[in-house]
Formats: C-alpha cells, sequence, structure tokens
C-alpha cells in the first residue's frame, strides 16, 4: 500500500479575505475628492420650479452616492435625519420590526469609516454603483417640508459580478435656502427579500 502525502498548499493557510479572494490586497488610503456641484436652480434667467429642484438635489444624491463621496452623503440628512430600508412594503416603523437599514448620521458616519479603510474587504478589489433616478413627483408641500417619491435603479459591480437592485424612494425633505436635507429617505426596494451572494456594504 503506498502512502499518501498532502500537501497544504499556500491558499489553504491564509485567513479571513484572503481565504475567499486569495488575490485581495489592502487597497491604497481612501482620500475623497471633492463632491460635484449641484445641479443648476434657475432656467432662462426664471426662479426654477420646486418640482425641478427636487429632481436636481435627488440626481446630486445619486452622484455622492456614485462617487463614493460618504461624508458628504450623509450630510445631506438632518441632524435627527434617518436613511430606513425595511424589508417589507407594508413596515410602519423601524423600532419594533428588523429593516435592512435603519441608520442615523452617527451611524452613517460610523459605515462611511468601515467601507474607507485600506482594509475594507468590501470596497478592494474596485467596486462601484450607478444609480438611475426616475418618476419624481411632489407629493406635498409646506413651508416647512416637502414629501417626495421617487423610482431607482442601482447597478452594482463588485469583482467580475454585476447585480441590479430597483424600488422607490420616498423623501422626506426640509427646505434650506434653494436646496433641501434629508429628514427622512424610505426605500423599498423591489428585490429586499431575495438571497444575496454578499450582504450590502453601502446606502442604495
Amino acid at each position: 500500500m503506498s502512502e499518501v502525502v498532502i500537501l497544504e498548499n499556500a491558499e489553504a493557510s491564509q485567513t479571513g479575505a484572503r481565504t475567499l479572494a486569495p488575490d485581495h490586497s489592502p487597497r491604497s488610503a481612501y482620500v475623497e475628492s471633492a463632491p460635484p456641484a449641484l445641479g443648476i436652480d434657475a432656467i432662462g434667467g426664471e426662479v426654477a420650479s420646486l418640482q425641478h429642484r427636487v429632481e436636481q438635489f435627488l440626481y446630486y444624491q445619486s452622484e455622492l452616492l456614485d462617487g463614493k463621496h460618504w461624508r458628504a452623503f450623509a450630510d445631506l440628512f438632518t441632524d435627527d435625519g434617518t436613511y430606513w430600508m425595511p424589508t417589507t412594503a407594508d413596515q410602519k416603523d423601524w423600532v419594533d420590526s428588523p429593516s435592512i437599514f435603519a441608520e442615523d448620521r452617527s451611524i452613517m458616519n460610523i459605515r462611511a469609516g468601515r467601507v474607507t479603510h485600506p482594509n475594507a474587504w468590501s470596497q478592494a478589489p474596485e467596486w462601484a454603483t450607478s444609480h438611475l433616478i426616475g418618476n419624481v413627483t411632489v407629493e406635498a408641500e409646506s413651508p416647512t417640508e416637502v414629501r417626495v417619491r421617487s423610482r431607482f435603479i442601482m447597478t452594482e459591480l463588485r469583482r467580475d459580478s454585476l447585480r441590479t437592485f430597483a424600488g422607490s424612494y420616498r423623501h422626506w425633505l426640509v427646505p434650506e435656502g434653494k436646496t433641501f436635507r434629508i429628514k427622512l429617505q424610505r426605500v423599498d426596494m423591489v428585490n429586499a427579500r431575495a438571497p444575496y451572494d454578499y450582504v450590502l456594504q453601502v446606502w442604495v
């Protein structure tokens, strides 16, 4: 009977992220570039309509996400603002029910710090998203609040794989000068309860 010799390869001795992706390596230190400019607030010399200003704000928010301007994204929220992604469309709050996201600004800044760390595996190798926003409708308006619904499609690239998320936004916006800040952003994903190869790392 011949002897069986098992040789341990180099990958078998690796731990953590390298076990799943041997070519993983820490990325260089994250340096946030200047965020893009908010869209124009006037057309043809006339004061822009509320509809136009709301659309420009939502487009700007998506540009911040796609550009990985995490801190600037969090700064769009009021001091008591919340980013909320429920698990079902009929969910009424995040206090007594589990949610995919239910984050105030302090938690959002913690998340931003985590994903910008050089050893953040979810961000290395290169990871990117592209948002498309549409069907923007102003549902209610008052001097202190504007309520908006819209639709989104987000495509995400990670390594060599693409995946798509789609659904609706609900924004409760607080007017601030010619623009807004976010009191509440609710994100209802069509595929909120679908199985994922890996969990969401940042905001949709």
